[in-house]
């Protein structure tokens, strides 16, 4: 499993680490490797203040804190609204309890007026999301210019349609959950580009690997990055989306922070010719990542396997 650690506790296991000490070379070398491993790493030295960090944090639980009434407020469970808080059962598979709630932004990039349409309360939310994101926004697209170099590809590659559709930003919320059916989130993969996230110190991300099913250990101070699958078609299969998901936990409650850096609407997600060759050929058929996105909200056994091309031997 790549450079993956051996597990810990039983169950346990650490992701591959990219250290932004390092050389660049080293540095793209590490994030190729991870990405076709299994496409999860951590991301130490990052640049990114720990007291922007902090703050994030700070505002998060505040959030969670508020009275339920001033939550409500900004309640939908329209799943093409972009800025919304929703919760867990307002996902239906198979009669499964999700356990969570989850505060949804949305936004251009810069993003300028887009906050007016953030929540008002807490009071500093506005402010010290706008920056948390600036920060790691530019770290996820530094990541992205570091993968290109590292597939031999211009820095540039992902700077148009592939990553300049809107910005997404979550807070995550899982109570502690006594009911041994409880879900926190169902297994998937995601449908932005790259996801970058502020781990729980309380375990419970895990992903999927070989049958096997994983409890990510975190590093202080770490980002958990993983990749989405335009990723994976985009590379025609070179680099890997997994599934993951959120597990509860019947003492603790569990919080998490994720920015996502999308495609465009228009953008055509399909394999890229740089990643073709004639003892290549694509595995996976274009759509739009509008219909990308769509496709995602209703298929529930792989998108993977819906986008893969059938190569029959002609007879």
């Amino acid at each position: 499993m790549g450079n993956l650690q051996a597990p810990l506790p039983e169950g346990f296991i650490s992701l591959p680490v990219v250290d932004f000490s390092l050389s660049r070379e080293e540095i793209s070398r590490a994030i190729l490797d991870a990405g076709k491993d299994i496409g999860f790493f951590q991301v130490i030295n990052h640049g990114v203040p720990e007291q922007v960090r902090r703050d994030m944090e700070a505002v998060c639980e505040e959030f969670f804190a508020m009275p339920a009434a001033d939550r409500e407020s900004f309640h939908s469970d329209d799943n093409l609204k972009p800025n919304r808080f929703f919760t867990g059962s307002t996902y239906k598979n198979s009669g499964a309890k999700f356990w969570f709630d989850c505060l949804r932004l949305s936004s251009t990039f810069p993003i300028g007026d887009s906050k007016k349409d953030w929540p008002e309360k807490p009071e500093k939310l506005r402010e010290v999301f706008e920056r948390f994101a600036v920060h790691t926004r530019g770290m996820g697209e530094e990541l992205l210019r570091l993968l290109s170099e590292g597939m031999g590809l211009q820095p540039d590659y992902f700077e148009g349609d592939l990553g300049s559709g809107n910005m997404n930003l979550t807070l995550n919320q899982y109570p502690p959950c006594g009911d041994p059916e409880g879900v926190g989130l169902p297994p998937h993969c995601d449908r932005n580009l790259l996801s970058l996230l502020i781990p729980s110190t309380v375990p419970g991300l895990q992903f999927s690997y070989k049958g096997s099913w994983f409890t990510v250990e975190t590093m202080p101070n770490a980002y958990i990055v993983n990749f989405g699958l335009p990723l994976q078609v985009v590379t025609n299969g070179m680099l890997k989306s997994i599934e993951h998901r959120v597990v509860t936990n019947p003492k603790e409650s569990r919080r998490s922070v994720g920015v996502f850096i999308t495609p465009t609407w228009d953008c055509l997600i399909s394999p890229a010719e740089e990643f073709l060759s004639k003892e290549s050929p694509p595995i996976y058929h274009a759509v739009t990542y509008r219909e990308f996105y769509d496709m995602h909200g209703v298929v529930k056994d792989g998108l993977s396997s819906v986008l893969t091309i059938s190569h029959k031997t002609a007879i």
